[in-house]
């Protein structure tokens, strides 16, 4: 039986918490190779003295609470996080608010009160640049400083990199908005993936004969607007598809909106909350000058997304359940 992923958070009961366990602690943005550097590092941790192993995180985001007007490209939104984490082997997941007070708790206190009296931690693992507390003076040095007094482990991760470059949130975002998803999908150990419910459109795509499930992405989503081979996760089924992200310049050039074509699929998916996982980038998006052009680059598209995905036929991301 596999073992439950359990979710605490700041209003969890203190004979809920879990005591004496490993955590990796980050913000874990898309839990990229970086952050599962981290993760691994815990994992072994826990298995070397026999304690489970968990991720601390938060939410909001940090820059969310500190620049609320600033639109924030998540790699990742809490629950697809969650996903991510649930299925690296971590027991559960440490969920603090990041809110005014947490904002306002010194490094030390943080340490003292969110993380040994509260959850009674024998060790963390965190990464190199990781930093906490208010005016973010926490930082690895401070924790391995205090491991001795404390009776814990402290591991601290280097840098991951990929020919020669840091892999970091930042560097994911830079590459899906150039429509970089092969660049995208090395640095974080899988395909990018959003998450959403079906919603009705303008039911366009069936008059051309690419009837689409429509999803509306988060108004901060920063990927560029193009044509994309994808892989659609229904529950427990994967779906083949081409996917368009964007304003539909031919007809409307309205608001951005994930539009994806499923290959030999027939059924309605109105309301269904789907996973279209990011496999490959097909091309800019485009203008035509009439309707029979875009149907025949359309006919083209679906030729090299068939291909792309044909090419990686497991790829989809590793996602676990919440208990």
């Amino acid at each position: 039986m596999t073992a439950v992923f359990t979710v605490i958070r700041d209003d969890t009961p203190a004979p809920r918490l879990p005591k004496g366990a490993v955590v990796a602690m980050g913000n874990f943005d898309g839990v990229h190779l970086g952050h599962r550097a981290v993760i691994a590092a815990a994992l072994e941790m826990g298995r070397a003295h026999g304690r489970p192993a968990l991720a601390v995180t938060f939410e909001p985001h940090p820059r969310r609470y500190f620049s609320p007007n600033t639109p924030q490209f998540r790699l990742t939104d809490e629950a697809a996080k969650l996903r991510l984490l649930a299925g690296t082997g971590l027991a559960g997941a440490v969920v603090m608010t990041f809110d005014k007070q947490r904002a306002e708790t010194t490094a030390q206190d943080f340490i003292h009160h969110d993380l040994i009296k509260r959850l009674g931690l024998s060790g963390i693992a965190v990464g190199y640049d990781f930093h906490f507390g208010k005016g973010r003076v926490g930082s690895p040095s401070l924790l391995v400083a205090e491991a001795p007094r404390l009776g814990i482990e402290v591991d601290v991760q280097p840098h991951v990199d990929i020919d020669e470059r840091p892999v970091s949130s930042t560097a994911i975002r830079m590459a899906l908005a150039e429509g970089q998803i092969a660049d995208a999908t090395a640095m974080l150990g899988g395909p990018w993936f959003v998450t959403g419910a079906v919603v009705h459109g303008d039911k366009r795509g069936r008059d051309l004969g690419y009837p689409t499930a429509n999803i509306r992405l988060d108004n901060s989503c920063g990927l560029k607007h193009g044509i994309y081979a994808v892989r659609v996760g229904r529950g427990k089924m994967r779906i083949d598809g081409v996917a368009s992200f964007g304003r539909r310049p031919t007809f409307d050039n309205g608001a951005p909106l994930l539009e994806v074509f499923l290959f030999d699929f027939k059924g309605d998916l109105y309301g269904e909350i789907l996973d279209v996982a990011f496999i490959g980038f097909i091309r800019e998006e485009l203008k035509f000058d009439s309707v029979d052009a875009l149907i025949r680059r359309m006919d083209e598209d679906s030729a090299t997304a068939r291909a792309q995905l044909a090419a990686a036929p497991e790829a989809f991301p590793k996602l676990g359940e919440i208990g």
